[in-house]
């Protein structure tokens, strides 16, 4: 399955950190397709917090979205994300974004993400790698969503895609 995954920290090394959960992924089987540039942005809904540093990634791999999600939660837990609020300070955070045109929703996950079209620091890095895929929920691009998001919490371009 191909998945768009929004990487985001805020904590300690951040450039370090986004690269560590990179490779956990593909240690674990997740082939990286694409990489945006990193982004330093604005935290939003969490104020007092240092800003983040942000990238989005396309992937590639077998497994479902419940076991993608357990993935992602064991990186987290295994970089010394701690559990409380989700508004906390947190050294990574992996969001599943988008699986392909697919709707999935459980108690634990929902996927297309349920805020991704109002979050900048998510939609500018997903516009730059795949500007004309189809939000399967709003049948509109990505492209577009970012023209028309409200948000206004500044997203930074830091360091161009490799």
């Amino acid at each position: 399955m191909r998945y768009y995954l929004g990487l985001g920290a805020n904590v300690g090394d951040l450039e370090s950190n986004l690269a560590k959960a990179r490779a956990r992924l593909e240690k674990n089987g997740v082939r990286i397709v694409s990489a945006s540039s990193l982004y330093r942005t604005e935290p939003v809904g969490c104020s007092g917090q240092p800003w983040f540093l942000n990238q989005v990634i396309e992937v590639e791999n077998e497994f479902s979205p419940g076991e993608l999600l357990r993935l992602a939660k064991r990186i987290e837990r295994g970089m010394r994300r701690r559990s409380g609020p989700p508004d906390n300070p947190r050294p990574i955070d992996i969001d599943i974004l988008l699986s392909g045109d697919s709707v999935f929703h459980t108690e634990q996950l929902t996927i297309p993400h349920p805020r991704l079209a109002e979050r900048n620091f998510v939609l500018i890095p997903l516009a730059e790698i795949a500007p004309e895929l189809v939000h399967p929920v709003f049948h509109k691009t990505i492209e577009t969503l970012r023209r028309e998001s409200e948000d206004r919490a500044r997203v930074e371009r830091i360091k161009k895609r490799p």
